[in-house]
This record gives C-alpha cells, sequence and structure tokens, in this order.
C-alpha cells in the first residue's frame, strides 16, 4: 500500500510540474475551421478541372469552370483573413471534403461514358457546395461573434458565392442533366 501511495504522490507531483494549457476558446476554433475550409478550397481548386472535362454537358463543365475561377478567388479572400488574424495561410487536411471528392472520383470512374454520368458529378458538387455552405455560415458567424466584421464581410461574399452556384447546379440538373440520365429508363409500371 505505501509503494501505490508513492507512486500516487509521485503523479501528482510530474503532473503538477507540466505547463497548463490555456481553454480552447471561440477564436482558436475559428482558426481551426478557417484551416479545413483553407485544405479544402484548395483541393476544390484541384477537382474542379478533372469534373469539368469529365462532364458530357457542356453547360456543367462551364458550370465547373465558373466556379473554379470562384473558388480560386474564395482562397484569396481567405488568405486576407489568415492575414487579419496575423496568421500563415495555411489548410489542416479536411477528411469530410476528401470524402466528398473521392466519392466524386468514384463515380466519373464507375459511370464514365454513362448517361447518369452528369447527373453523378453534379450530385457530387453539390454535396460539396452544402458542405461549404455549412463552414462559411458558421465562420461568418463566428466572425461576426469576435468583432472581426471585416472577416465576416470576406465570409458573407463567399457565402453568397457558394449558395449561387449551389442554386445553378439545382437548376441545371432539374431542367437538363436528370431528364437525360433517366431518358432510357423505363417508366415504373
Amino acid at each position: 500500500m505505501a509503494k501505490q501511495a508513492k507512486k500516487r504522490a509521485s503523479r501528482k507531483r510530474t503532473a503538477s510540474r507540466r505547463p497548463r494549457q490555456a481553454p480552447k476558446m471561440l477564436s482558436d476554433l475559428f482558426l481551426e475551421t478557417l484551416k479545413d475550409i483553407y485544405f479544402a478550397e484548395n483541393k476544390i481548386i484541384r477537382t474542379l478541372p478533372k469534373m469539368a472535362k469529365a462532364a458530357n454537358s457542356k453547360d456543367l463543365a462551364a458550370a465547373f469552370n465558373k466556379h473554379l475561377r470562384e473558388t480560386q478567388g474564395q482562397v484569396k479572400r481567405l488568405d486576407q483573413i489568415f492575414k487579419m488574424l496575423g496568421k500563415p495561410a495555411r489548410g489542416k487536411p479536411c477528411e469530410a471534403i476528401n470524402g466528398i471528392t473521392e466519392e466524386g472520383a468514384e463515380i466519373m470512374k464507375d459511370f464514365k461514358n454513362a448517361p447518369a454520368l452528369d447527373a453523378g458529378l453534379l450530385a457530387a458538387a453539390q454535396a460539396v457546395e452544402h458542405y461549404e455552405i455549412s463552414r462559411y455560415g458558421t465562420l461568418r458567424t463566428w466572425a461576426e461573434e469576435l468583432g472581426m466584421q471585416d472577416a465576416a464581410s470576406l465570409l458573407q461574399e463567399t457565402l453568397d458565392e457558394e449558395e449561387a452556384t449551389d442554386h445553378t447546379l439545382s437548376e441545371l440538373a432539374t431542367s437538363v442533366i436528370n431528364l437525360e440520365a433517366e431518358a432510357d429508363y423505363p417508366a415504373a409500371a
């Protein structure tokens, strides 16, 4: 018993010598989430040209190329926010965007030359948009709560673009892409 008491006392002394870590605050969460979306946007920049090339529909390819240009501008806005924070602009791996883009790559492979390819590409792109809309909405709200109005404005500008892209993709899906994907599908009895 005396040995166990000595071990406990020794652990307490060791633990008390370790520097205490400051509690994580909203500003820390904001920075970590900013790194996450920075990684995601740069991954999207590498992925969109592949999706545009794979698309059968010229309209869908054009939408992907337009969003590529917007995404490059969004990364520049993120660079500005990092600068406002006095932090280097760098991302941290985002498993969510990696998973979504992997699904898109599978669709390109599994549905190559199939009538449903564009519908699958469009669905993958909308999954990306919905992820981005969620992240940018959260970041904008946190920026406002942290008193970072300039950052909040930049994030709102990007959020508006993401929502507009999602709307454009929905219009393409319902007006053309999904109809073409189901053209040869027999109607259910």
